[in-house]
């Protein structure tokens, strides 16, 4: 984390307001930019990138690939723009909703104009230079995934554990001939991640000439339907079958008395440290590519994770296995010199995750919303214990926004424990604006506040509830929510707390 006072939001993509039913790379993203240095923000944070798996309640947590990116992002206006649409292509989109996103409707719809696209352009590709580079750039990871969404295509959408064995088991002769009759297909996926390249490669270089700083976001697991399982079963515990041994998951607490089963396969990190984890140095290498700084989601999982055997029910009989540790990042660092992490540390969290953090200088989060507990002096959430090299929020995107936190779930002793650490009345209007002043006047270097906090949204707009399949990813700033009142006083607030870019 660079050294300096800084403020951003917490905004992903998929919220940007945008005609084509969900935010993508296009002139909005840019506009939200230009909106954030007006502001006098200097950091963006978003949600991975990743291509979704609708299966899965279109999580962004939840993808079918480790490198590949979400082509719901692809801009059709930037396509236009470039010439390879029409405009008259992209002139009638549906009808959808201004501040949710319909993905289904939404995918149909930019799958339609995405194949155009590849259509229009499809004579010419093998003689475009950028894209050939483009795919010489990504062979790590690029061909095995564009076989694998292929195949998926072929397979009704089965997930590659169900596939006919010779293909689940990649066997060589049928992964040769499924090239050979999907050829088509896999230059069209491989076209679509080279679109998703360029326009993201633009969207960043703008970023920078604004003073715009992009923070992303790298789940420590991968999806057991995903290319990179499909592809690399050495990397995890898997059986001759190619089925999990073991889920990952955490174990009963107080808030799930039979634990929490994820379903995603766990590493085999004892193999991993034989190459020098060079899966995942290629993973955190692109990241650090794609952006300035990254947010390792559930890093204590680098110390320890809870494993279940994949057979239980519950997470109920799992066992605590040391993770990589020192080591793993000891190798990150000499493989990647420039990587900038930010550890997720919330939840119960054990000295030798702790150390670990301080033993590399990683900055952790600290979420207000944690902080009006009865020992609310000690709280290491709470303003005055926060250390400076550490990034604050009011709530990240599995929070409810701070209206909504304040009006459902914080119970009456808690508001009088917010009003008397505040020193004045705080009621569901004022409680936004009470915890973001609390967050940018502390001495955390960095300050995230959700777009939906500055808005004073209740629980309309939350992102995530954890837990509940259903409903959720799909909040979307309206358009006229970018207001020149908004940005004047959000620089207000960034310079009275000493946040303002220099």
């Amino acid at each position: 984390m660079k050294d300096g006072r800084r403020c951003g939001v917490l905004l992903h993509v998929s919220s940007l307001p945008c005609r084509h039913g969900l935010g993508d790379f296009g002139p909005n993203a840019h506009e939200f930019i230009d909106f954030l240095a007006q502001s006098g923000q200097s950091l963006w944070q978003m949600l991975p990138l990743a291509p979704i798996n609708a299966g899965a309640g279109n999580s962004p947590y939840s993808s079918y690939s480790a490198f590949g990116g979400n082509t719901l992002f692809i801009s059709p206006d930037l396509l236009v723009r470039e010439g390879i649409l029409r405009a008259e292509d992209v002139a009638h989109p549906p009808v959808f909703f201004p501040d949710r996103a319909d993905y289904a409707a939404a995918a149909a719809w930019r799958l339609k104009l995405l194949e155009q696209a590849f259509d229009n352009v499809f004579p010419r590709l093998r003689s475009d230079a950028g894209f050939q580079c483009f795919c010489r750039e990504a062979v790590f990871w690029l061909e095995d995934y564009c076989l694998f969404m292929a195949l998926k295509h072929e397979q009704g959408g089965a997930p590659w554990f169900r596939w006919p064995r010779e293909l689940r088991l990649r066997d060589a002769g049928a992964l040769e001939r499924a090239r050979e009759r999907l050829g088509y297909e896999i230059l069209r996926e491989r076209y679509f991640q080279y679109l998703f390249a360029r326009q993201w490669a633009v969207l960043k270089d703008y970023a920078a000439l604004r003073g715009v700083a992009l923070l992303g976001d790298v789940p420590i697991y991968v999806s057991l339907d995903s290319s990179d399982v499909w592809s690399h079963r050495e990397l995890f515990e898997l059986d001759d079958e190619g089925l999990p041994i073991y889920s990952a998951g955490a174990p009963p607490d107080y808030f799930s008395a039979t634990g929490q089963m994820w379903g995603n396969p766990v590493y085999d990190w004892a193999f991993q440290e034989r190459d020098g984890y060079a899966w995942w140095a290629e993973r955190l290498r692109q990241e650090s590519r794609r952006f300035d700084m990254i947010r390792l989601d559930h890093f204590r999982g680098f110390c320890g994770f809870w494993q279940v055997p994949a057979c239980e029910p519950t997470a109920e009989n799992g066992v605590w296995i040391p993770g990589p540790g020192e080591a793993f990042f000891t190798a990150m660092q000499a493989r990647i010199p420039d990587l900038s992490l930010l550890a997720e540390d919330l939840g119960v969290i054990t000295e030798d995750v702790t150390a670990l953090m301080r033993t590399f200088e990683f900055p952790g989060m600290k979420i207000l919303q944690f902080a009006f507990s009865p020992d609310m002096g000690k709280n290491s959430y709470i303003p005055h214990n926060i250390p400076p090299h550490s990034a604050v929020y009011t709530g990240t995107h599995d929070n409810n926004t701070v209206r909504g936190w304040f009006a459902d779930e914080l119970d009456k002793e808690g508001r009088e424990r917010l009003c008397a650490y505040a020193g004045r009345d705080v009621d569901g209007y004022s409680a936004a604006d009470v915890l973001i002043r609390m967050a940018l006047g502390s001495v955390a270097n960095l300050a995230v506040i959700p777009m939906q906090d500055y808005l004073n949204l209740g629980a309309e707009g939350r992102m995530n509830m954890p837990g509940v399949a259903g409903g959720n990813w799909s909040w979307r700033l309206r358009t006229d929510a970018m207001t020149d009142d908004l940005a004047r006083r959000m620089r207000t607030l960034a310079t009275i707390y000493g946040r303002l870019p220099e």
